[in-house]
């Protein structure tokens, strides 16, 4: 009889994950996006890359205007794996650019979004670097970024490593044991921080697909991940055209593309819920953009995650 209570009340405390609703796929070749709102307009930061349709340019960022879909004129050309954040009508966007001299990150910085101030954040020749994502943390702004080298402080690629800034000019790298993880593949991609607490989503590889998932620190040392991941899972709910401009060719594509890959999330608080942004594909370069919402606040969204015992 005793066993048979504890079950029931085992079942009754069971807590359900924060529920993502999922609405479909808005763009081919897009990946790495942010939603923000700048002087109350929601838009959606994007880097553009070399292959996406139309882009005579190469690789840059630009922010688009999600109700009016007007896009700013193009800047940071040349860089890639961008993220955005906004704080006093001033935009912020870190990107990371590539060469055989090293990587380097550099943070742009703008009041209007049209004219944009650069700023030197972290590389070298020893640094191997992708993604970036900052946000700010009791008085002092953290910038997560994404290694595969040097090898003893990534380990098993890919790996977050962590800056600090208190004034956003500069910058101080974390000690080597600021990280996750260097055991197996956790390539970060979205930093937030809540109560002491910071929440890395970060994509984890299992076998034979790919999916978001959720950890979270005070100390950027120790990590305690989520009772309740997975965050995002592929699903055939990604296949949904949520973008009536998507040409007959991109929905046949949508229809018949490999699907193992839920990846690279981000979102914002906005009008009362949450706007998410993802990706899904084949995590081999054929890869789509999607949106989701969460009906809440980003703080409930992040407490749900790790609920109390």
């Amino acid at each position: 009889m005793k066993a048979f209570t504890l079950a029931l009340l085992l079942c009754a405390s069971a807590v359900a994950q924060p529920e993502i609703v999922k609405m479909g796929t808005i763009d081919c070749d897009l990946v790495e996006t942010t939603p923000v709102v700048f002087k109350g307009h929601l838009y959606r930061f994007e880097w553009v890359r070399a292959n996406y349709s139309g882009n005579e340019i190469g690789n840059h960022f630009r922010l688009v205007d999600v109700e009016r879909q007007t896009a700013t004129p193009p800047f940071a050309k040349g860089y890639m794996f961008g993220s955005a954040f906004v704080e006093n009508d001033t935009a912020y966007v870190t990107g990371t650019l590539k060469s055989d001299s090293g990587d380097r990150i550099d943070l742009f910085v703008s009041r209007d979004l049209e004219h944009w101030e650069t700023r030197s954040v972290h590389g070298g020749p020893e640094w191997g670097i992708f993604n970036t994502s900052l946000c700010k943390a009791d008085g002092k702004y953290v910038l997560m970024f994404e290694i595969d080298k040097p090898a003893d402080q990534a380990g098993a690629a890919f790996t977050a490593r962590f800056l600090e800034s208190s004034d956003l000019v500069r910058w101080n790298l974390t000690p080597p044991e600021c990280n996750y993880a260097k055991d197996r593949y956790t390539a970060p991609h979205c930093l937030r921080w809540l109560d002491g607490w910071y929440f890395d989503f970060y994509l984890e590889a299992g076998p034979g697909f790919y999916e978001m998932r959720v950890v979270r620190s005070k100390d950027l040392i120790h990590w305690e991940s989520s009772p309740l991941n997975p965050v995002l899972h592929h699903s055939e709910e990604d296949r949904k055209a949520a973008n009536p401009k998507l040409s007959a060719d991109q929905r046949e594509r949508i229809a018949q593309a490999v699907n193992l890959n839920n990846s690279d999330i981000d979102f914002c608080e906005h009008n009362g819920r949450l706007v998410i942004y993802y990706s899904w594909g084949n995590q081999q370069g054929i890869e789509h953009l999607a949106e989701a919402y969460y009906q809440g606040t980003e703080q409930d969204f992040l407490k749900g995650w790790f609920p109390n015992p």
